[in-house]
């Protein structure tokens, strides 16, 4: 497994439900996307950061989504490059299923 963290500078004055709103436009476009277990919007009011938490089967499915075009979309859309940085991920704790996940790429 990999996870990705995905952070961006968002528009400036951005409040957490407008933020909430431009990320319920683009969640669609991840259900059901090859290679994604799971994904969370991030918001940091304080610094303007946005971004992402992805949990990918693999780092090819992870690069497979964040190309050239994931990149316009992000830049149109948050008025930013994304900087994107990939963890191996060998142990997932799930508290929602009492799970602890080995995880191998």
């Amino acid at each position: 497994m990999i996870t990705a963290i995905v952070n961006f500078k968002l528009p400036d004055g951005l409040t957490e439900d407008s933020a909430a709103k431009l990320f319920q436009e683009t969640a669609p476009r991840y259900q059901g996307m090859a290679g994604l277990v799971r994904k969370y919007y991030l918001h940091d009011p304080e610094t303007g950061i946005g971004g992402g938490c992805y949990l990918f089967e693999d780092r090819a499915a992870a690069e497979a989504i964040f190309n050239d075009d994931w990149r316009a979309l992000l830049k149109e859309k948050y008025g930013a490059s994304p900087d994107v940085r990939y963890f191996q991920t060998p142990v997932i704790v799930d508290n929602a299923s009492g799970n602890i996940d080995l995880a191998a790429e």
